[in-house]
């Protein structure tokens, strides 16, 4: 089989291509172009079967990603399968697998099979569960193992931390952190280097790795281990000495035909977001950015949605191409429905108007069209353009206006029922 990556060098343009290209309203050269390049990815598995493929990277649309999966405290399969077909409704690009607990293989593979999203996974969260072992215990064989079962699984993107290599740990030992290392995938490869001296076996073993990413077309997600879990500690020596190294496994997998996006933080300040994002697409040859948030303050437990949103917005028109949500449940729980859809909205908005930001080209039609339906006082079209109309129907809906066709904030002043008259 070949990969997206291979056929784009040929000049062969796929049907993901074709497919990414009527999305975003471009031609397929183009997109097959940039994809030669390396600047877009269309992570597309070619055993996930009901994929409708995405780009995510340079001149493209922002899109977003949605975490959910089981863990030891919350096993529900039948509630996370509905926040997975929740958000293929609200039309999420994305959908990574976080499972850690029980039954990962059979979940993994109902989400894969419903879904027309792009499926990513942290195939190290998996590894203890699917292994039954003890973390030190685990061999390097049996790490590429699990890595190569979610790739015949299906899995389109995965996020492995390869970069956080002995010489990253020692930047990370010789600077104090506040927070330490608070990536779980980071946390548990540091453990394993630690307790084995050894080096990060996805490192060590990065060609293999590579061949078997090569072999499904999965698309290498290099992830940040050494993310600020905290605003003191952005843009430290051990996130900047990761991302160099990751710059140069990006080459590395070039070079097999795989494709690469490179994950971010994290918590960062907002007068350093833009510094972040010129430094990865400087240090890692423009890759497609995927950034966590970013949190631009450390004090709003249950509004991380909100925090998460500003930086993800500043991020994403100073050049990042791809933001995981943030639920307002961050740092203190398991998300609920409720929380993966306010995370989700959120989200899409904080992506939406960095889109316009950055003119990509479609997007400030929309807006346009629901400034045009306000002046008009067309409530219908406002609420089919709204982001989330079940919302803005129940708030009109909860507050009944004298006048129709005002709110019950202005009324019978309302600016543009008095302009629509007078003009």
């Amino acid at each position: 089989m070949t990969t997206q990556m291979a056929a784009a060098k040929r000049g062969e343009i796929t049907e993901a291509m074709r497919i990414v290209a009527q999305k975003e309203n471009q031609s397929p050269e183009d997109i097959c172009a940039r994809v030669a390049r390396g600047t877009v990815v269309i992570p597309a598995n070619i055993n996930h079967l009901t994929l409708s493929p995405e780009g995510v990277g340079q001149g493209l649309k922002t899109k977003i990603n949605v975490n959910l999966g089981i863990s030891k405290d919350c096993a529900n399969i039948n509630l996370e399968l509905e926040k997975v077909q929740t958000a293929i409704n609200m039309k999420a690009e994305a959908i990574m697998d976080l499972s850690n607990y029980g039954k990962t293989a059979e979940f993994r593979s109902r989400l894969i099979n419903m879904s027309t999203a792009m499926i990513g996974t942290v195939p190290m969260y998996d590894a203890i569960g699917f292994l039954d072992k003890k973390l030190e215990d685990i061999t390097v064989e049996e790490f590429l193992a699990v890595v190569e079962k979610h790739a015949q699984d299906g899995v389109d993107f995965m996020t492995i931390h390869a970069g956080l290599n002995r010489q990253t740990v020692a930047h990370f030992k010789k600077n104090k952190r506040v927070t330490n290392i608070v990536s779980r995938g980071g946390s548990l490869l540091f453990a394993w280097m630690e307790l084995n001296d050894r080096e990060n076996p996805f490192y060590e073993y990065f060609d293999d790795l590579l061949d078997i990413c090569a072999k499904y077309d999965v698309t290498l997600s290099l992830g940040d281990g050494c993310r600020p879990g905290s605003l003191a500690d952005a843009t430290d020596p051990a996130q900047i000495e990761e991302l160099i190294v990751l710059g140069e496994l990006t080459l590395r997998a070039w070079e097999k035909n795989v494709q690469v996006m490179i994950e971010g933080p994290g918590h960062i300040p907002l007068n350093e977001i833009q510094a972040n994002m010129l430094l990865e697409k400087k240090l890692c040859h423009n890759a497609p950015f995927y950034v966590l948030g970013p949190v631009v303050t450390d004090i709003a437990p249950g509004y991380d949605h909100i925090t998460s949103a500003i930086g993800g917005a500043i991020a994403a028109a100073s050049g990042a191409d791809f933001l995981c949500y943030v639920t307002p449940a961050e740092h203190l729980r398991l998300p609920s429905l409720e929380d993966m859809k306010e995370g989700i909205i959120a989200t899409k908005i904080a992506a939406h108007a960095a889109d316009i930001a950055k003119g990509i080209p479609g997007a400030a039609d929309w807006d346009l069209k629901m400034s045009k339906a306000r002046q008009a006082l067309d409530w219908s079209t406002m609420f089919e353009l709204a982001i989330d109309r079940e919302k803005a129907e129940r708030y009109r809906r909860e507050s009944s206006p004298t006048h129709e066709d005002s709110c019950t904030m202005c009324g019978e002043m309302c600016p543009m029922r008095l302009m629509n008259k007078i003009l």
